[in-house]
């Protein structure tokens, strides 16, 4: 395990049982987490996206924010859904974001998740070509992405400008170099593994995989881990891939801790559906910190990831779940191999 860092969905509520109440709260206590994390020695902060819900949106303000405010630690999405996404701004807001961290942005996009209304991206102005759906859209708005962040000229540019322009066609600027290689596409399938690595973008998988073999869900993730590096092998690019995965993790340390996610050691791996197609979720893990060790040294998928991401509990506050990414370092990284 290379690195370890935190994935929040900024949550927030008006509910007095929650430390997070209003969306200024959720922003301003991912900044502040983010801080902590990098002054505990993590790795990355990451950050998820959701729309017309109260959670984090729009994520580039706080991406800058948090690279203004950090030196090292790695700032990412997990993830970005590309059916809202204007390719073209999209790659002005993170290159921007990525040139004020120094270069630390890990970028997670992909598809999307269920949404909180129906066809939301409509409402954002991007409908689906004829003959196509909301998946390939986003695949669309991605490669086109992707391209522009090259950073190779591609408009024509005016014979009469405001300001002198450089010789030939023009890129979108700020360009950022180095940001192609940081981005992630977040896959819920075997297939969509294959096809990230056909197109030359890291691999972050979740806690959920929208198919079921019937085996537990780290050994179908490991396989779809392994079908990626395969796929990435074939399609012969130079640079190694990064992957991540997303898990639950609580150490039980304290009276609080047991409080909080005592019973969460009986979890088991959940079969759903998700949008009408068949999923397997994962188990959280909470224990003990050696039985944690013994029981996340089983976990395949962790083993065939570089990168870990600890999903917290952000209405709990930032305190609290500092508490948590400390006791995960502590207490059950190094037994897992980390530093």
């Amino acid at each position: 395990m290379k690195n370890i860092g935190f994935l929040s969905f900024g949550h927030w509520t008006p509910s007095p049982q929650s430390q997070t109440r209003s969306a200024a709260d959720a922003l301003l206590q991912s900044i502040d987490l983010a801080v902590a994390a990098e002054e505990l020695g993590a790795d990355g902060a990451y950050f998820r996206v959701h729309h017309f819900a109260r959670q984090l949106a729009s994520p580039f303000p706080l991406l800058a924010a948090v690279g203004a405010r950090t030196s090292r630690i790695e700032i990412g999405t997990g993830v970005i859904d590309m059916r809202y996404e204007n390719p073209l701004y999209m790659a002005e807001d993170a290159g921007a974001a990525d040139l004020i961290s120094g270069g630390r942005l890990q970028l997670g996009i992909s598809r999307g998740s269920p949404e909180q209304v129906i066809d939301g991206y409509q409402y954002f102005g991007y409908v689906p070509a004829e003959g196509a759906d909301h998946a390939a859209m986003a695949r669309q708005h991605t490669q086109v992405f992707l391209k522009v962040i090259e950073g190779e000229g591609f408009a024509e540019p005016n014979p009469r400008p405001m300001f002198p322009n450089p010789p030939g066609l023009l890129r979108v600027e700020p360009h950022s170099p180095g940001l192609r290689d940081r981005i992630w596409w977040g896959a819920g399938s075997r297939a969509t593994a294959e096809w990230t690595a056909e197109l030359g973008m890291n691999l972050m998988s979740s806690t959920l995989l929208t198919e079921d073999t019937g085996v537990p869900f780290h050994q179908l993730q490991a396989e779809q881990i392994q079908m990626f590096r395969d796929a990435w092998k074939a399609a012969g690019h130079e640079r190694e891939p990064r992957v991540s995965v997303s898990r639950s993790i609580f150490p039980i340390v304290s009276d609080m801790d047991r409080a909080y996610f005592g019973g969460e050691s009986r979890s088991q791996d959940q079969v759903g559906a998700i949008d009408g197609e068949l999923a397997r979720f994962g188990k959280s893990y909470a224990g003990e910190p050696d039985q944690l060790v013994k029981d996340l040294a089983e976990d395949e998928a962790i083993a065939a990831a570089d990168t870990l991401l600890l999903t917290v509990p952000n209405q709990l506050g930032v305190d609290y779940n500092a508490h948590v990414i400390e006791s995960l370092l502590t207490h059950v990284a190094p037994g897992l191999g980390w530093r």
